[in-house]
């Protein structure tokens, strides 16, 4: 993300050591205040199939990325062919019959004890000696000057001074000016940092059965980050290979990292001081070796029982976890997530903005029944509607349609609609409903509102459409057009509204019974 941010940016490229500790500074700072006001519960609105299919990704492209050194083949494939996953797997394939056999062999001995290890030593941190050993083996043939393994790649020396601390320059002229350069690159590092710290979390927490703090773990990487900042780093977040080796090497609690971090500061210390010492370490570490170990960790990342349970839940799942893997392949990591959570919202919000209208009826024993397809309305002007769901924006277009469907029937003259399982009003399903009271009173219908809760009572007055429901309504007669529902018997406020709708017929009231069951305390639906 990093890399493509500043190729669009050629001006910001000459100042890498000025701006990298401003811009790691602002995702520290950024990641801490959204965990003070706990922003991080939001992340839990990324689906699992949006986890599951965004880490597979990652570790295909892991896996891909690894066998260039595996393979020995980084001299045969362009950083430009391997800025995408198809660029770079054309780019091996075509480069394959240049296989270098020594680096593939190196690899495969690494991954043998690796394996051997994880075998017949579990408790024994596999990742860790069988580098420090395949590192041993390839120093002492190099230092033997076993030819054929020179020209291997390793990783580029360092000294003392490149682990020194960088403070970021606050007071210093044109500050404000990078930082608002910088401040989309950062948002977006803060967030990524945070969503891949939390799937992590999710992940680990699936197989440990613990329940992780998200807003704490957000936390954890605004403190992590402002500690990179000072400390000259790259923007830091939970890594998917890192945190796996951590959990397969057997670590029970946050210490392990500490004391992973202390060794790791340690060794690099070590290694940076080695080459005052005349032996540079770090030149008998051969990338072949390391890539193998992750490779071998990548595939740990595979959760074959998720992948199939998303596949064969439903299709907006499956189709979640395709689109999702698909992206982080094809599109850069940032790109990816969004793309899936994204899909995700937009196929929830379909679901979801489809209300369910029911027409209902009473019958001989006073209990609201579904109308069937073939019965007539006892009373034909009178239609009443129960409506079940969510009335959000997504919603409302849709439920005002269906409404005013039924109202188009010339025999209609009343509508009662029964809001007693509605949900989730909000100012757009509240001008809809607007809409088609207008519609209706331009008709010379009529609408009533029956089962209304107090939520759905608070919405309507407090957004004012409840003096125009009420309008042409008595209230010193106690005459009203919306009736709240009674939680002890829920048909009473429907009772109650065909009670005022025969009244706006003008004709005889029928009697009408309810059910009520005094021992459920409810009345029958």
């Amino acid at each position: 993300m990093l890399f493509s941010f500043f190729s669009v940016n050629p001006n910001l490229v000459g100042r890498w050591d000025e701006l990298i500790p401003l811009l790691v500074f602002m995702v520290g700072g950024i990641a801490t205040i959204g965990a003070l006001f706990r922003v991080a519960d939001l992340l839990q609105y990324v689906s699992r199939s949006v986890l599951v299919g965004y880490i597979s990704g990652a570790a295909v492209l892991i896996i891909a990325n690894q066998l260039k050194p595996f393979l020995g083949l980084s001299a045969y494939v362009s950083s430009e062919s391997s800025s995408t996953f198809v660029g770079l797997l054309l780019g091996i394939l075509k480069a394959l019959p240049d296989t270098n056999f020594i680096s593939l062999q190196i690899g495969l001995t690494t991954l043998l004890i690796f394996f051997a290890i994880r075998r017949w030593r579990p408790s024994w941190p596999a990742f860790a000696l069988s580098l420090l050993v395949s590192s041993i083996l390839f120093g002492v043939l190099i230092r033997n000057g076993i030819g054929i393994f020179k020209g291997q790649e390793t990783f580029k020396t360092f000294g003392m001074s490149e682990l020194m601390f960088k403070m970021p320059s606050v007071f210093r002229a044109g500050i404000f000016e990078d930082i608002s350069a910088l401040l989309g690159i950062s948002l977006a590092i803060a967030f990524l940092a945070s969503l891949e710290n939390s799937m992590m979390a999710k992940t680990l927490a699936s197989k440990t059965g613990d329940r992780p703090d998200m807003n704490q773990d957000m936390f954890a990487v605004g403190m992590s980050n402002f500690a990179n900042a000072i400390a000259g780093g790259m923007p830091a977040s939970g890594s998917l290979t890192r945190s796996m080796l951590n959990y397969e090497s057997g670590a029970q609690t946050r210490f392990a990292s500490l004391i992973s971090g202390a060794y790791t500061m340690g060794f690099a210390m070590i290694i940076a001081a080695s080459v005052k010492w005349g032996v540079p370490l770090i030149d008998y570490v051969p990338k072949a070796a390391l890539a193998g170990l992750v490779i071998a960790l990548s595939f740990s990342l595979f959760n074959l029982r998720h992948i199939r349970i998303c596949l064969r839940s439903t299709t907006d799942d499956a189709a979640v976890l395709v689109i999702t893997f698909i992206a982080t392949l094809l599109a850069p990591l940032h790109v990816a997530i969004f793309i899936g959570v994204a899909t995700s919202i937009t196929l929830f919000l379909r679901k979801a903005s489809r209300p369910y209208l029911i027409e209902y009826e009473f019958n001989e024993a006073g209990e609201l029944r579904e109308m069937g397809e073939k019965r007539q309305r006892p009373i034909p002007s009178i239609s009443i509607v129960h409506v079940e769901g969510d009335l959000f924006f997504g919603a409302a277009e849709l439920f005002r349609t269906q409404i005013q469907r039924i109202v188009l029937d010339p025999a209609i003259k009343i509508i009662i609609l029964r809001l007693k399982n509605a949900r989730h009003l909000d100012a757009t399903s509240v001008m809809a409903l607007e809409d088609l009271l207008l519609f209706m009173r331009g008709r010379g219908l009529h609408l009533v509102v029956s089962g209304a809760t107090r939520e759905v009572y608070r919405v309507l007055k407090k957004s004012g459409i409840l003096v125009t429901l009420q309008q042409g309504c008595d209230r010193r007669r106690g005459e009203s057009n919306i009736f709240l529902t009674n939680p002890r018997n829920p048909n009473l406020s429907t009772r109650a509204a065909l009670k005022r709708a025969q009244e706006f017929l003008g004709g005889e009231k029928a009697e009408i019974r309810i059910y009520y069951d005094p021992q459920h305390k409810t009345a029958t639906e």
